[in-house]
């Protein structure tokens, strides 16, 4: 863990604007590693500071180290929090329930406690990935904190397609984008064991390990960092001990889908509640479901947009354009 707030700290020392991190403490007595960026530059102080905040929640095995792209071009007109969800990162590693609707429970009130600990009174809630996923069960159960949901390649929302049987044919194998190598890596041992279970295992060579699954992430930094910084970061996020991917495991099947699927419950979203699906052009997360996320919702509140040349980690792979977007979207909310 010390090893984790160091590399962090050379992380977090490229932020521009104000930075307060603190570890939040919970009813429960977890404690949520979180960030609040605001605008050192801005004139009027109390005017950012009675806007909506923009909260923002990573996804599975990151941090709040992944946004440093993000972080500053965010908070330029409002305060930006972000924080390390249960069982991630710098936060509390409680044990969670195996069954998966507890599971998503135990991520879902964390994450309420964890609002009422800020005195936030509402939100634009934003997620990544398994972030993504949470943040719509949030929302279904907290709809009147969540001004405005956006979710970037949100992962859980098909559900597992069966085997197709047609006349004069045995069986026909319905077909996905096929996930990159390192997904798959993964989910071969997954069945067996925690999903990051190998890192953990690989003693001394985990980083070196991390760096030859996940070069991309040494790339996405690469004009900040000129070192292994990043995939550092990775591996002392997940060297620690396991639980929140514990709970993870206990919601998937397998890393492609989810035991409790979203799309089975979005329509509980109010159907007033403004609604934005961020999918990376070239993700294996399959962008179709955000078009039945349309289909299922009122089209008047619900968008979908896809990020040109931009894999699942649409915030690195093109910061710009996802920055450009999410403030367009923020603006619409006071």
């Amino acid at each position: 863990m010390s090893l984790l707030k160091t590399t962090e700290s050379r992380i977090l020392a490229c932020i521009q604007n104000d930075l307060w991190a603190r570890f939040v403490t919970l009813q429960n007595h977890n404690r949520i590693w979180t960030l609040t960026v605001t605008n050192k530059g801005v004139r009027k102080p109390d005017e950012q500071a009675h806007k909506t905040p923009l909260v923002m929640v990573h996804g599975f095995g990151g941090g709040v180290g992944l946004w440093i792209r993000n972080l500053d071009a965010l908070s330029h007109s409002r305060p930006v929090y972000a924080f390390d969800l249960l069982g991630f990162g710098r936060s509390s590693r409680p044990p969670f329930p195996s069954d998966a609707a507890k599971a998503e429970e135990q991520f879902v009130n964390s994450i309420e406690q964890w609002r009422q600990s800020v005195g936030l009174e509402n939100m634009i809630l934003l997620g990544h990935s398994l972030g993504g996923y949470l943040a719509t069960s949030y929302a279904i159960q907290y709809p009147s904190r969540v001004s405005h949901l956006i979710l970037v390649d949100p992962w859980g929302f098909p559900e597992r397609p069966k085997p197709q049987i047609q006349e004069g044919q045995r069986s026909e194998v319905v077909k996905r984008p096929s996930p990159p190598r390192w997904v798959k890596a993964i989910a071969a041992i997954v069945s067996l064991f925690n999903p990051l279970a190998v890192i953990r295992a690989a003693g001394p060579w985990g980083p070196g390990l991390v760096n030859r699954f996940r070069p991309d992430f040494k790339r996405k930094f690469e004009d900040l960092f000129d070192d292994n910084t990043m995939t550092q970061y990775i591996y002392h996020c997940n060297a620690q001990t396991p639980s929140g991917e514990v709970g993870f495991r206990a919601m998937s099947e397998s890393l492609g889908w989810a035991k409790r699927p979203m799309l089975q419950r979005v329509h509980l979203l109010p159907p007033s509640m403004p609604l934005t699906m961020l999918y990376g052009e070239q993700s294996w997360v399959d962008s179709s479901s955000g078009d039945k996320v349309v289909q299922i919702r009122s089209p008047a509140h619900t968008r979908v947009l896809l990020i040109n040349a931009a894999s699942h980690h649409v915030y690195a792979d093109q910061p710009g354009e996802f920055n450009k977007v999410v403030e367009n979207i923020c603006k619409s909310v006071k």
